[in-house]
């Protein structure tokens, strides 16, 4: 989940401008929890074509055995 769509419930404000104490708690820990993960930091599109490369090695492999 992103903070840049998150709303406080605290001051009514936009997250990521981190207004009050409750937003910028909450965007800290977000921030923290965005940065974890082996594939955190690839794109959505990146992540695609990785998904196409391995769906294509797998049909070749699987063509291989036949």
């Amino acid at each position: 989940m992103t903070y840049d769509r998150l709303v406080c419930a605290n001051c009514a404000a936009p997250v990521n401008e981190g207004r009050c104490p409750v937003c910028r708690a909450s965007r800290e820990r977000l921030q923290q929890e965005q940065g974890q993960g082996i594939f955190a930091g690839l794109s959505p599109v990146t992540l695609a074509a990785l998904l196409v490369l391995l769906l294509g090695a797998l049909a070749l492999l699987a063509q291989r055995t036949v």
